[in-house]
């Protein structure tokens, strides 16, 4: 049993095809477990701020994050060949795996990159999930045979134009933009469903609808409960169960959504550190006491890792304040900040700069270099940990 599914359907007495039943939280015994870990998630966000490590710290956050989530799906993907496959400068072909973390990792980018009730929706969670929208909400398409290229009638606006191979060109420019966009992550690519792989009597319109009534019923409650019931549900309505690290995401969404932060937390990594597993005979207030401890390990882990940016980041501008002013070394100093690997290659391609010269910079660090993780000669790398 993997930690995002458990196997339910709905013939559960607690689910109905029209309605999920809220639990019913013991309000005066939760009010004293919810607080102090509110006020430490405003801590933390304050405090990440403040530092100005917000975007670095997201960003390796959303690497180790989509690692972690396949390492708790039961599958080992190195962070260093997801970092590698992220700037497509893979050194071996890309196994299943690790297609499935850069997925996860999408998916994370995709729910930052918009304001915060948008994951919440049927287009965000469609988004999320890479695919696109179903045939029904598409306009439809016209089934007429496609115009003859030579006809002047069928590109009236190229009919007088002096170039005959400028319509030819413009939907070529058109099928060129849509990759890039496809490619981009920004019009998500339709799959097939297959009966050989998705179960056909499951119907995941209804539960995504039952879902989302569910975030909408709770939008009142208080944001850790909203959330840790919308994982509940989540789990119980066995939501995508191809994508399990999804249900981890959306709850740091409605975090991210009601306010509490402008982050997303890494409830993956706190997930795999707490004890709690949920089996789906836990009352309201175990499941809440359960999520909570997965908020609270989640936010251990994130100030450590906050401490080592800050860290690393002050003994590398130790050096980076005696360079000239059109030196590259600040900006290394910032891929390092947001990376959890940077290899030479790595650097002289987002830097645009020569392999030569990343390696005359990492000279310049000195002792301020970050610590070296392979230890080769022919693959070297080196990271903040």
């Amino acid at each position: 049993m993997t930690f995002g599914s458990r196997g339910g359907n709905y013939d559960d007495e607690r689910l109905t095809p029209h309605t999920y039943d809220l639990p019913e939280l013991p309000w005066q015994q939760t009010a004293g477990r919810i607080e102090p870990v509110t006020i430490s998630i405003l801590r933390f966000d304050a405090r990440l701020e403040a530092s100005g490590l917000g975007a670095g710290w997201q960003s390796r956050c959303d690497m180790t994050e989509a690692v972690r989530a396949l390492l708790l799906d039961g599958h080992l993907v190195d962070v260093g060949d997801l970092v590698l496959h992220d700037a497509s400068m893979d050194v071996r072909h890309p196994t299943h795996e690790l297609t499935r973390a850069a997925a996860a990792l999408r998916a994370r980018r995709t729910a930052l990159a918009r304001k915060a009730p948008w994951p919440l929706s049927i287009d965000g969670l469609a988004a999320l999930r890479g695919v696109a929208p179903m045939a029904e909400d598409k306009p439809a398409r016209s089934k007429a045979k496609r115009p003859d290229p030579e006809d002047d009638e069928a590109y009236p606006l190229y009919a007088n134009d002096a170039d005959p191979w400028q319509a030819h060109f413009a939907e070529i420019d058109a099928l060129l933009d849509r990759t890039s966009k496809v490619l981009a992550g920004e019009i998500p690519l339709p799959r097939s469903r297959s009966h050989l792989v998705y179960d056909p009597d499951q119907d995941e319109a209804e539960a995504e609808d039952l879902w989302l009534d569910v975030v909408h019923r709770t939008s009142g409650w208080p944001a850790i409960a909203a959330a840790a019931v919308a994982w509940n549900a989540w789990l119980d309505l066995n939501l995508y169960t191809r994508l399990p690290w999804l249900g981890l995401i959306m709850a740091a969404a409605i975090l991210r959504a009601r306010g509490l932060t402008a982050h997303l937390l890494p409830l993956a990594a706190g997930f795999k550190q707490s004890k709690f597993r949920p089996q789906g005979r836990e009352g309201a207030a175990e499941t809440l006491e359960g999520f909570c401890q997965v908020l609270e390990e989640a936010l251990v882990l994130a100030h450590k890792d906050l401490d080592r940016l800050i860290l690393a980041r002050e003994l590398m501008n130790r050096v980076t304040v005696k360079t000239r002013s059109n030196s590259r070394l600040p900006e290394l100093v910032e891929l390092f900040l947001s990376r959890p690997l940077v290899t030479v290659p790595l650097g002289a391609k987002l830097l645009k700069v020569t392999p030569k010269a990343i390696d005359l910079m990492l000279v310049q660090l000195g002792g301020a270099l970050p610590r070296e993780l392979t230890g080769r000669t022919r693959y070297r790398a080196w990271g903040i940990v």
